[in-house]
């Protein structure tokens, strides 16, 4: 019996020790499950970060989005309406941040108003453009080309010592015929002077009415005073200008020019107005031949540099109004 109870006594203190030391176990496994706990609130807030970003999200659009009409409304205030093209160029640095949101489209817009100021401005330089071209026709094409050629500024008044000079350097000039380098003209009973009928005024009634003639010497010495040999051809005066005379003798009909040449009421010789007229073109720069007394295609084409920067009308001829501008009528 002893031994029997011992062995009790010993079981109910073996379970007794073991009952205690389960007690420490117990009370660590709690313990142990708290990283547990930590890891499933961990995860619980997780999902809870991920849901922040679309929560974090939506105040950045909201703010871009209240950023673009502040722009404007700082444009508007900033800048007149004169320089709306400007706008967009100063605000180009923040393009990057409003990009950045997915429907963000006035990048594009404001690029367009780049170029729109671009575009505005390019035609600025035009009136510049403009007024230098409305410059050009105040010259002829032919004073232009003297101009290039000489130097000679258009509209150049002669000098009258000079005038003088040149009238007496000329006083006994003779005109000799050169076919070779001044072709001469042939009679047309037909021809009349081209452009002559646009000419107004009584001082180019001559030239409107010109038509040459052929005549014997007897025909020409009943009619004029003065028929004279001049430059290889016969020319007769009339009340201030000097004409082919046609038929006067056929041996001497070399003619440079077919039509009146003015020369004024002192009846000088046409060869010699001819030369006074070359030697002060030729001084005033329009003139580059030779002073030869010869009404030929190169003195035609200086007086019409002359007359065309003078505003006179361009008749090609030596007329009353175009002696009277060189001092010379």
């Amino acid at each position: 019996m002893k031994k029997f109870t011992s062995l009790l006594i010993g079981c109910s203190l073996a379970l007794a020790g073991a009952a205690f030391a389960q007690q420490p176990e117990e009370q660590a496994s709690p313990k142990k499950e708290k990283p547990a706990a930590e890891k499933t609130h961990a995860a619980e807030a997780q999902p809870g970060a991920k849901a922040a970003k679309p929560e974090a999200t939506p105040p950045k659009q909201r703010g871009a989005r209240n950023e673009r009409p502040e722009s404007k409304a700082l444009k508007t205030e900033a800048t007149p309406k004169s320089e709306k093209s400007a706008g967009p160029e100063t605000n180009v640095p923040g393009q990057p941040a409003v990009s950045a949101t997915p429907g963000a489209k006035h990048p594009a817009g404001r690029e367009k108003g780049v170029k729109g100021a671009n575009a505005k401005a390019s035609p600025s330089a035009t009136p510049a453009t403009a007024a230098t071209a409305s410059a050009a026709p105040s010259v002829s094409a032919a004073g232009q080309q003297k101009a290039r050629a000489t130097g000679a500024g258009a509209a150049k008044k002669p000098d009258p010592q000079q005038v003088q000079q040149i009238k007496q350097q000329h006083t006994n000039f003779r005109a000799q015929p050169k076919p070779q380098q001044v072709p001469a003209v042939t009679f047309n009973q037909s021809y009349r002077i081209q452009g002559s009928e646009q000419w107004q005024g009584s001082q180019y009634e001559v030239f409107r009415s010109y038509h040459p003639e052929r005549h014997d010497q007897g025909w020409y010495r009943s009619r004029y005073q003065r028929v004279e040999l001049i430059g290889g051809g016969y020319y007769y005066w009339n009340n201030g200008y000097w004409y082919p005379a046609w038929g006067y003798s056929p041996s001497a009909e070399y003619y440079a020019y077919d039509g009146p040449i003015y020369v004024g009421h002192r009846a000088e010789p046409p060869d010699q107005v001819i030369a006074d007229v070359q030697a002060e073109l030729q001084q005033m720069g329009y003139y580059q031949g030779e002073v030869d007394g010869l009404l030929g295609p190169l003195t035609r084409q200086a007086l019409t540099a002359y007359q065309a920067d003078q505003g006179l009308t361009v008749t090609a001829a030596i007329d009353e109004p175009t002696l009277d501008s060189l001092g010379m009528g």
